[in-house]
């Protein structure tokens, strides 16, 4: 493994999906191509750049909220992303792509997965709650889920391309390789991810704003993310 790569300079929350897109595409201005961080980003700023694009489009039955819900999302990602030099401060869930994302024997889907696996599966349930407290709302509200569940459509029409952009002209010749990264991750599905999100989500909210009910499942929920990561991280 190569020494721990920095983090990005410090930024402030965006407040806009622009801005967030912005601000990815400054990350990856930053970080080494081959950095772990880096390839879950380059993952992260297609999806939001797709999303960006159905906002304006009469996609969403509620823009607004799917906007707040886009931005609030992101900036736990971005928050996780100022600590990433130092692996002891980050957050539970993304220590794993942390601690491991200068590591050469990892393939970039490998880290885009992973990355992508600890901000569904943790940061989404929360920044979904967030959204609705912010926006005095609740998740069973409105068009909400319905909303929701039009990313996953989205998504199914982005993934498969995204991936292939991680497989390069030499990786795809070593079809044994390739075969054993495949079946690595071919049991981590994003549409499934946030299926489970969105059900940790109506725990989060039944739990309420404070409490050691809500910080004992968020315990739990940062480490089994974590713990998807480490497998999805193997190298192979």
């Amino acid at each position: 493994m190569s020494s721990t790569p920095g983090s990005p300079p410090t930024w402030a929350p965006v407040t806009s999906v622009a801005e967030a897109v912005a601000r990815m595409e400054a990350i990856g201005g930053e970080l080494p191509a081959s950095d772990g961080l880096a390839c879950f980003n380059r993952m992260y700023l297609e999806v939001t750049k797709a999303v960006s694009a159905d906002l304006s489009q009469g996609f969403f039955a509620d823009p607004a909220f799917m906007a707040k819900l886009d931005v609030t999302f992101a900036n736990l990602y971005f928050a996780a992303a100022q600590t990433a030099g130092t692996p002891a401060s980050v957050p539970a869930a993304w220590r794993p792509l942390a601690e491991l994302r200068g590591a050469a024997d990892i393939e970039p889907i490998q880290f885009a997965l992973a990355g992508m696996n600890a901000h569904i599966n943790h940061d989404l349930p929360v920044a979904l709650v967030a959204t609705c407290a912010e926006l005095s709302t609740s998740p069973d509200a409105g068009a909400h889920y319905t909303d929701f569940q039009k990313v996953d459509a989205l998504l199914d029409s982005e993934e498969e391309a995204i991936r292939r952009s991680f497989e390069t002209t030499v990786e795809q010749a070593v079809d044994q390789h390739l075969q054993a990264v495949d079946n690595l991750v071919a049991c981590w599905s994003i549409n499934s991810a946030r299926d489970l999100a969105w059900q940790h989500a109506l725990v989060l909210w039944e739990l309420g704003a404070v409490g050691p009910a809500r910080g004992l499942f968020l315990d739990g929920l940062a480490e089994t993310t974590a713990l998807a990561s480490r497998l999805l991280l193997t190298a192979v």
